[in-house]
């Protein structure tokens, strides 16, 4: 079983997608699901935003660190990451070496789309949503790029035709020295 077989890693900005069409990538591609924040909120039993409140992000993305480590040690595992996990050269590292690597792209006004009623997301509680994410994106965007052996952009798709999308050209096999885009 190749690399892209084992294990996938969907990386991106939350309001990408990562999530939602993880758990139907992950039926149609016969891997076990894990969503990084949703497993971290099930270990401590807090949300994220609380452990936002109470650790700051450093304590959030060292918890975040060490859950990546332990969830991409399996194998025949799909997982859908958190939006700042590349933020660290050391998560970067670990997503090229246990998987192929999925970079969700997608534009700030589909995000804001997507994120309009949400809440529950510490680096969206902002004044000015668009600044933010643009902020982000300044970051974050090269980080996804030169981490992920695929960028598939998430257009105006179903999330069913999407992961079908997508599962038909991790299946092709793509040349993981040359990221190709979608």
């Amino acid at each position: 079983m190749s690399k892209s077989a084992q294990n996938i890693f969907l990386i991106g900005p939350m309001g990408s997608g990562k999530t939602t069409i993880g758990k139907q990538l992950a039926d149609l591609l016969n891997l076990e699901f894990y969503d990084c924040d949703h497993e971290l909120e099930g270990l401590t039993g807090a949300s994220v935003n609380l452990i936002f409140d109470v650790e700051g992000e450093a304590g959030f993305r060292e918890r975040e660190s060490r859950l990546l480590n332990q969830l991409t040690a399996r194998s025949g595992v799909l997982i859908s990451t958190g939006g700042g996990v590349i933020c660290t050269s050391e998560n970067r590292a670990l997503l090229r070496s246990r998987g192929f690597v999925v970079y969700l792209r997608t534009s700030i006004d589909r995000q804001l789309k997507r994120l309009s009623k949400d809440k529950s997301r510490p680096l969206l509680q902002a004044e000015n949503r668009v600044q933010r994410l643009t902020d982000l994106a300044k970051v974050r965007n090269p980080l996804y790029e030169t981490t992920a052996d695929l960028i598939f952009g998430t257009h105006n798709r179903s999330v069913q035709n999407t992961a079908k999308a997508l599962s038909a050209l991790i299946t092709k096999q793509v040349d993981p020295l040359n990221p190709e885009v979608y």
